[in-house]
């Protein structure tokens, strides 16, 4: 895969991950269990916490191309709930492993894995537009989470245009 590709890539799915930091990192505790909205089926999963988390844990399973065998690194659990909510440190220790994870998936990608077919229930894209939906996802919830605290008078970062690679 061309050099200019995956490094166009990477320094916009960065931006992302950097966008979605940004309000993490600035989140107060007092909101850090704050409800964006309401669930039906648990409110947890409208809580501030969980959006960060969900948005990580989407982006880790989507790096690895299939659902199937996929497990999150200790603490996390797939499949339910913690008693007691992810802490902020721990959202960002997953966050700094799944920017560094994601950086060498990209710059490693190659025409042969790019065009691999990842079956979900619902898409079976290729493994490089799974990386560019995964991309949209990350910043769809960067968006709320930025938008969740604006409400309450704290600003975030304006814009990151590209990837920042402090922690690599």
């Amino acid at each position: 895969m061309e050099s200019i590709w995956k490094t166009s890539v990477w320094q916009q799915f960065g931006a992302a991950i950097a966008m979605l930091e940004d309000p993490i990192v600035r989140c107060p505790d007092q909101l850090w269990t704050s409800v964006l909205w309401e669930d039906p089926d648990d409110p947890r999963y409208g809580h501030f916490w969980f959006v960060a988390y969900h948005s990580l844990f989407w982006l880790d399973l989507f790096l690895t191309g299939s659902s199937e065998g996929f497990k999150p690194p200790a603490p996390f659990v797939r499949g339910s709930l913690p008693d007691q909510p992810y802490s902020k440190a721990q959202v960002l220790a997953y966050l700094h492993d799944c920017r560094q994870r994601c950086k060498a998936t990209i710059m490693g990608l190659t025409d042969a894995k790019a065009q691999e077919r990842c079956i979900f229930e619902w898409m079976q894209p290729s493994f490089f537009e799974l990386q560019l939906y995964s991309m949209r996802h990350v910043q769809e919830h960067a968006a709320q989470l930025s938008l969740a605290l604006g409400q309450q008078g704290i600003a975030g970062a304006d814009w990151i245009a590209q990837a920042i690679d402090n922690d690599l």
